[in-house]
């Protein structure tokens, strides 16, 4: 409700209500007009604000800084891809024509590790590799695990790339990958070739698979067992946050679209390579090739299912036993 105040003497304020009406009505007038002027000095001085060289030539530079930011990061993150990238290929090239000789770098430790768990001895030949004293067993240039180092590097490198794209990253990143990565390499190479030294003394047959199958399923067991174990590991590292209180755990497809990370990296290198490299020479993929893909395609699976149950269940009774 609007009350007028220049009629109603009640509400009128005391030195106004004995004053005559006409008077009343300029000190009405009077301070209407001295609220405008006072509420239009109030527009002009923020109106000029805005409009002020200083203030103005601040704010743009701010924005200058900020979009200067967001395309250094942009760039300096493809840069690093691209780094990472040529990294890799370059090792894989290096590799493709290396011999034993040239691949002492990592043939040596492996061999070295893998005396010590095994307990037979080995020695260098010069472009053969390392030969067991009773010369039944080579550790060649195939067998040196580069094709895992590679593998082991992009995962960690990439990864770390996506997981921190919205922050700066330091260049270190790309070397600790491969120092991680190859320490990766000669744990995954030693527990697989000592593991198929043990294999060849046991006379183990399994129906439906050769020889050769045999300790091809071994070597993609073990390799992609290390490769998932290495990416759990450094995730589990990089995890900042932890939920304190207890979710009731669900069979999450996020759980295994986790894992298929690592996995889409597998493939890429153990078969997105050769394939793009057989393309590019104009060959034909041989049956031995196809029958090797069967092995890559479906041997993680055996792996990671597992896992993902075992991780499902595992959450179900830490939930069960954090409600009592």
């Amino acid at each position: 409700m609007f009350i007028d105040t220049a009629r109603n003497p009640t509400t009128r304020a005391p030195e106004e209500r004995n004053v005559p009406g006409d008077k009343i009505w300029r000190a009405a007038i009077f301070r209407s007009s001295g609220a405008k002027r006072i509420f239009g000095s109030l527009r002009s001085i923020n109106i000029a604000s805005l409009q002020d060289d200083g203030v103005g030539g601040i704010t743009l530079t701010r924005k200058e800084e900020v979009d200067g930011l967001f395309h250094r990061l942009t760039y300096t993150h493809i840069a690093q891809l691209v780094v990472v990238l040529l990294c890799a290929l370059a090792l894989k090239l290096y590799y493709s024509t290396a011999s034993a000789n040239q691949l002492r770098w990592i043939l040596a430790p492996t061999t070295f590790l893998v005396e010590l768990i095994s307990g037979a001895p080995f020695e260098f030949e010069s472009h053969a590799g390392y030969i067991s004293s009773d010369r039944s067993f080579l550790i060649a240039a195939s067998c040196a695990g580069v094709n895992f180092l590679i593998t082991s590097f992009l995962m960690l490198s990439l990864r770390r790339l996506w997981r921190d794209r919205s922050r700066d990253l330091p260049w270190k990143f790309i070397p600790v990958a491969a120092l991680f990565a190859y320490f990766a390499t000669l744990v995954a190479n030693t527990v697989r070739i000592s593991t198929a030294l043990r294999l060849r003394r046991i006379p183990l047959e399994i129906s439906g698979l050769s020889g050769n199958q045999l300790h091809r399923f071994e070597g993609i067991f073990i390799y992609f067992g290390f490769l998932l174990l290495l990416f759990m590991v450094s995730e589990k590292m990089s995890s900042t946050t932890a939920s304190e209180l207890p979710v009731y755990p669900r069979m999450d497809p996020r759980l295994l679209r986790k894992y298929l990370f690592p996995l889409l990296i597998y493939y890429a290198t153990t078969l997105g390579i050769p394939l793009a490299n057989g393309a590019y020479r104009g060959g034909i993929a041989t049956t031995d090739f196809w029958q090797h893909s069967v092995f890559v395609l479906l041997t993680p699976l055996l792996l990671i299912l597992p896992l993902a149950t075992f991780r499902f269940f595992r959450d179900r009774v830490r939930y069960a036993l954090a409600c009592r």
